[in-house]
């Protein structure tokens, strides 16, 4: 028997929160940065508690622009304060709703960034762990995001995708190239299972690399967002694959 954690970017404004919820086990929440507000947060927060969702941070470049899809470069004091700023908002916002946060996922940019740089992910592994040591986190698999965080002895969740296409290192394929994303639903589900089931994936360059899936994004900002995270779900009741929250 297989399981692996579902985790969903929400709060971001998009339509298709409500929906998306019951069909995740993590939800990463926008923090103001790159999209959401005080009120889409709160909103968040309560949808993750009905569903029984773990509840995450999802820190970002200041770029509401460009959605954080923009690299920045910044100095390191510079980059400690904007990842902490974020996750210190949503730990705010989880305390007052009487709950707690539960990971750390970056988002966009930074995220990509940090997968290729060492000092990027110790910075943001460092913030994690100097605001809350038991929080989780969610980094690309095979990344330094995940390698810094375990040099300090940080819990991570080394993430897949189902709608994104890999490059031979690991990485995923720009978004800026025709075939960054994945839209044949039929194409998704079977790398979910192969990156499941057997932790392998097929590269754009037609290899196959290993890689380890501990938790497997959805996005929740496309046109079929809900019809594809409903076809993913059903796809894994079918073949025995269960969801269970990292760290639970």
């Amino acid at each position: 028997m297989h399981t692996i954690d579902i985790n969903c970017d929400l709060g971001e404004g998009f339509l298709f929160d409500n929906q998306l919820m019951p069909l995740i086990s993590s939800a990463n929440i926008a923090c103001g940065f790159h999209a959401g507000d005080t009120n889409t947060i709160k909103k968040t927060i309560d949808l993750c508690l009905i569903e029984e969702v773990a509840i995450g941070a999802h820190p970002s470049f200041k770029d509401s622009i460009n959605f954080g899809r923009t690299n920045m470069h910044l100095e390191d004091n510079e980059l400690y304060d904007l990842v902490a700023e974020q996750i210190e908002l949503l730990q705010r916002f989880c305390r007052a709703e009487g709950t707690l946060l539960h990971h750390v996922k970056p988002h966009g940019a930074l995220y990509n960034m940090a997968a290729l740089d060492e000092n990027i992910s110790s910075i943001i592994a460092t913030v994690i762990k100097e605001l809350d040591a038991s929080l989780i986190l969610y980094g690309l698999s095979g990344s330094y995001l995940i390698s810094e965080a375990k040099k300090i002895g940080l819990q991570t969740a080394s993430e897949v995708f189902a709608d994104r296409t890999y490059q031979a290192n690991g990485t995923l394929t720009p978004r800026s190239q025709f075939n960054a994303l994945i839209t044949n639903t039929d194409d998704a589900l079977r790398q979910c299972l192969q990156m499941i089931e057997i932790n392998r994936v097929n590269t754009v360059e037609g290899i196959s690399i290993p890689i380890k899936a501990d938790t497997i994004c959805i996005h929740g900002d496309g046109e079929h967002a809900v019809d594809f995270a409903k076809a993913i779900h059903q796809t894994f009741n079918i073949n025995n694959i269960h969801l269970k929250t990292v760290g639970n």
